[in-house]
């Protein structure tokens, strides 16, 4: 087995592994963003045509497996992209991935039912799968480090551009023509990506046949599918969490991963190479990508809740509160990447956790009374952070890498964060759910006669009130006050739990090695101060 160092070779850090003209690079950027974008509209915009779908097809009791059959499918496939990509080459998988994401999106448009927009939307995340991984895999590919970090505001402008406009244009598609086409409008978009890379990037052939794991990649997507199955349909409540057939599907996934651990262990190329977590830059980053995941995926899903079930607010206003969160989240990422090259990826990261979880803790404290200019602020807070840390901890585990497995180390990276986010998600929607139930049992026994213990139990089961004016002229005087009391009370554990995994990534993260923070601070500045015709021997200078 290959043996990794601690810090990468200065020639992977430095030099693109692909020689090309400064045109055909750019050309190769627009392609990647372009797919990203389609990517990153979909989580958007589909969910601004839902009450329009379920008003053609019913189903609303299906309505949550439109999202998750796409979370499933776009997640466990993250890793066997990556490892695809490092054995054939990114052009290739790139392709093949934005052609199912297109079959899955055309199918979609011409579903009939629920069930079959369900199938299909599980077909178009397969192809997600591989759209960011391999994306920010190419662009490692022909940039260098100094040049990733100060094109993070492309990026980040790109994922910053669709949450903005996501919901408008899905609304005004929609409205003006139909949902379906909400996904038949990746079709140009994604035809343009693929055209973009297959003529602009140039790979060199791969003359060997390389060996495939196919074991060790059935079993890692079983396994996760199982495990996402698991958080999907029982992270609602403790008593579905731990029911009987979703601690069948918890066991089914660990047995599998047992055996994926087995497998891996004897193949001959694995499909993830479990040396690589002896690189304690790329341990460090998955870890803390995966506790960032959660705390992020919880600030997302559950703030507009708590505007609008504990504050009251519209459902329009609750979604703008995500804004502010978003527009820092772009503006701290280009920060970052410009004081990436003067104070490293491993002072950055700590600066970013630390105000991830500094906005956390200041989440957890707001309460009704509270002006909602501080909310803002605190959403700020949290964007920044995330912002700081998520492109960082990419780089940081893309310079700490052998050429030969980026693919692989940029799909776990993203993995990472997918699968702490899926994991975080249904642990904080369990403890809300338990925290609502106990606050309002509590309400009722108190002697103040506003709800019945029968009412508190029926509301714990279906707090529709909080959220639909027509139940909530329902109720009797004073209920929705109290109701609106105990979700505040019990989403404020929620906030905590986003806290100390925020402040639990802060502490991984100081185990972050500093000598690559320090050697790639060497490696810029000589790249700045050496004459063009010096650049190749200082790059390979240590």
């Amino acid at each position: 087995m290959e043996k990794f160092s601690e810090t990468a070779e200065v020639d992977n850090k430095d030099k693109p592994r692909l020689e090309m003209s400064s045109r055909r690079r750019w050309a190769v950027t627009v392609g990647v963003m372009t797919g990203m974008f389609i990517a990153a509209l979909e989580a958007t915009v589909v969910g601004t045509a839902m009450p329009t779908v379920i008003a053609a097809h019913g189903g609303l009791n299906h309505y949550s497996w439109v999202f998750s059959a796409y979370l499933i499918t776009s997640t466990v496939t993250v890793p066997v992209w990556g490892k695809l990509s490092d054995l054939y080459g990114r052009r290739l998988f790139y392709q093949i991935g934005i052609g199912i994401f297109l079959l899955g999106s055309i199918l979609s448009g011409m579903s009939a039912s629920m069930a079959q927009l369900i199938v299909f939307r599980a077909i178009q995340g397969l192809g997600a799968g591989a759209l960011v991984p391999l994306g920010m895999t190419i662009i490692a590919d022909i940039f260098t480090l100094k040049e990733r970090a100060k094109m993070q505001a492309y990026f980040s402008g790109v994922w910053g551009l669709s949450s903005v406009i996501g919901p408008i244009v899905g609304g005004f598609i929609t409205d003006q023509l139909s949902w379906r086409w909400v996904f038949y409008i990746n079709l140009p978009i994604g035809l343009a990506a693929a055209f973009i890379i297959g003529t602009a990037l140039k790979e060199p052939k791969h003359h060997e046949r390389p060996t495939i794991d196919y074991a060790g990649a059935g079993l890692l997507m079983a396994s996760i599918t199982l495990l996402m199955l698991a958080l999907v349909e029982g992270g609602t409540t403790l008593e579905t969490l731990f029911a009987p057939q979703n601690l069948i599907f918890i066991g089914g996934a660990i047995l599998l991963a047992v055996a994926f651990v087995w497998v891996e262990r004897r193949a001959a190329d694995p499909i993830i190479p479990f040396q690589l977590f002896g690189n304690r830059t790329v341990s460090v980053a998955v870890v803390a990508g995966f506790l960032a995941g959660a705390a992020m995926f919880g600030a997302i899903s559950f703030v507009p809740l708590f505007a609008q079930g504990a504050l009251g607010s519209t459902a329009t206003e609750a979604g703008s509160l995500l804004t502010p969160l978003m527009l820092s989240w772009v503006s701290m990422s280009i920060i970052g990447g410009y004081l990436l090259l003067k104070l490293g990826y491993r002072t950055i990261s700590i600066i970013g956790f630390i105000l991830l979880t500094i906005g956390f803790v200041f989440l957890s404290m707001f309460e009704r009374e509270t002006a909602r200019f501080w909310l803002h602020a605190d959403l700020v807070l949290i964007g920044s952070g995330l912002g700081l840390t998520m492109l960082t901890l990419l780089i940081a585990v893309q310079q700490a890498v052998n050429k030969s497995q980026l693919g692989v180390a940029t799909s776990l990276n993203q993995f990472s964060r997918s699968i702490g986010g899926a994991v975080g998600v249904a642990i904080m929607g369990a403890i809300l759910s338990a925290g609502l139930a106990a606050n309002l049992d509590t309400a009722a026994r108190n002697g103040s006669g506003v709800i019945s213990p029968a009412q508190a139990e029926a509301f714990a089961a279906n707090p529709n009130a909080l959220i639909d004016p027509q139940a909530q002229a329902a109720l009797p005087y004073g209920a929705l006050d109290t109701l609106r009391g105990a979700m505040a009370t019990a989403i404020h554990k929620v906030f905590w739990v986003g806290a100390v995994l925020s402040a639990l990534s802060l502490l991984v993260i100081l185990f972050l090695p500093r000598s690559n923070n320090e050697e790639n601070a060497e490696i810029i500045s000589r790249q700045k101060d050496a004459p063009a015709q010096n650049a190749e021997q200082m790059a390979t200078a240590k």
